[in-house]
């Protein structure tokens, strides 16, 4: 049985084995955590934090790191840091549903009080205790670099297919992290404005982890995913996880954006004035009335001119778009 059908049925904690260079641990359902055993004295020991299947639907990522779990366990993946591999919604996954009840990815830094009892509120509530625990264990306390990588897939088409949004940090963010997102070949990266509910949000505000969400394609179904198209990413990932650096850039620059305003749907008369086809980083022309509802509306004011996730069907109370511009 593969692993990922194992992944499914909540057979995968009694059914894995690893090599004896791994010191596997079982911190909830879905949650796998990883040091590595016998490793020289001086050799740097950092921590690294992979999740996927925030949404139940974006499965692409989980598929990744089922083949990276696969490739540990085989021994044909060596592990020099200390980590932690999460599968996210497992409920929504084995529904097909990006959540059971409410997005999970909203829910995280204690925001999961706010939102009715349910899968997803528990899930954020134990994760978050999960993600502590981690944090108090010696070895991850002695290590000096955190990095977090959550991986997901947009829900609709995108000018740049591979992209990565970080959170907002008072704090610079670190440069060898940004080196490795450029040589990872993904085609931009994102600067939040703003704090959020996101997973990598609580990673970074909590525990200074240079956290990222990434986005790597877009939402298919289980067995449909070309995982050839993120290679780059998989190398990147094995890169990590083996403390090696093989990788380097292939693609042209990597394109730079920064959040300036969050289009937030606060009323049942709210109105997207695009397609509903609307590409992420679309460029939208000054002036134009992107967004409205009762008493308010968004025009495009230069050199805010970008949108990324325009969904009108989102929740109240949850953001509808972002308006992005540029970095030079």
């Amino acid at each position: 049985m593969d692993l990922l059908t194992l992944l499914l049925e909540n057979k995968l904690e009694e059914t894995l084995r690893f090599p004896p260079t791994i010191k596997p641990s079982w911190l909830a359902e879905g949650v796998l955590q990883l040091f590595p055993q016998g490793s020289p004295q001086e050799e740097k020991i950092d921590t690294l934090i992979i999740s996927a299947g925030i949404h139940g639907n974006e499965t692409a990522p989980v598929e990744m790191l089922i083949q990276l779990l696969s490739q540990l366990a085989q021994g044909s993946l060596p592990l020099q840091h200390n980590l932690l591999l999460i599968f996210g919604n497992l409920p929504a996954m084995r529904e097909g549903q990006r959540y059971i009840g409410h997005d999970l990815n909203r829910m995280f830094g204690g925001r999961h009080q706010h939102f009715p009892v349910g899968n997803e509120s528990n899930r954020a509530r134990e994760l978050e205790a999960v993600i502590h625990q981690f944090f108090s264990e010696p070895a991850v306390m002695a290590s000096e670099k955190h990095r977090h990588l959550d991986l997901h897939t947009a829900i609709r088409g995108s000018c740049h297919e591979q992209f990565a949004l970080l959170p907002y940090q008072t704090r610079e963010y670190a440069a060898d992290f940004l080196q490795w997102l450029e040589d990872s070949d993904i085609d931009a990266v994102v600067f939040h404005n703003t704090v959020g509910g996101t997973f990598s949000n609580f990673t970074s505000e909590h525990f200074n982890v240079d956290s990222c969400t990434m986005e790597i394609g877009k939402a298919l179904p289980f067995g449909r995913n070309d995982l050839a198209r993120f290679s780059n990413i998989t190398a990147a990932l094995r890169d990590l996880i083996a403390g090696s650096f093989s990788i380097k850039r292939n693609k042209p620059a990597i394109k730079r954006y920064r959040v300036v305003d969050a289009i937030i749907k606060q009323h049942n008369s709210f109105q997207l004035h695009i397609p509903e086809d609307t590409k992420n980083f679309t460029v939208l022309s000054d002036g134009f009335e992107i967004a409205s509802q009762d008493n308010q509306s968004w025009k495009i004011t230069s050199p805010a001119n970008f949108i990324l996730f325009p969904n009108a069907h989102v929740a109240i109370g949850l953001r509808a778009g972002l308006l992005l511009t540029q970095l030079t």
